[in-house]
């Protein structure tokens, strides 16, 4: 169990950390982040939308307990690394980052659900 809850808490921190970067990065107007939105096509308004959501969601995943909303912020980042893999795959741009993101989320979604099957099954 101590194993798991380790592999959990590093791509979740991984996963959290690059979130709130990121988000922070979108919603202070850095300027490869508004070059990068111009590039793929998207309006500047969606640059904002999506730092909230970011912030949001890294908290909803570090925060103990909430696990409905956690649920939500995996669903929520699982559909935005997508939507960013086909952006970049479409534009010719570097998809890689979004992969990695993904690839991490996935990890601490399966370690969530162990260490829930695991907490369960102890109680």
């Amino acid at each position: 169990m101590k194993t798991n809850k380790i592999i959990y808490w590093i791509c979740t921190g991984l996963v959290a950390a690059m979130m709130l970067m990121s988000g922070f990065m979108y919603l202070s107007k850095a300027p490869q982040v508004v070059e990068g939105m111009k590039t793929l096509g998207f309006p500047d308004f969606f640059r904002v939308i999506l730092g909230v959501a970011k912030i949001a969601g890294a908290i909803a995943l570090v925060v103990p307990g909430f696990n409905t909303i956690k649920e939500w912020a995996y669903a929520g980042f699982t559909f935005v690394f997508i939507g960013a893999i086909c952006a970049h795959v479409t534009t010719d741009t570097s998809f890689v980052g979004a992969l990695v993101a993904l690839l991490l989320l996935a990890g601490s979604y399966g370690f969530h659900h162990k260490l829930l099957k695991t907490k369960a099954e102890t109680n």
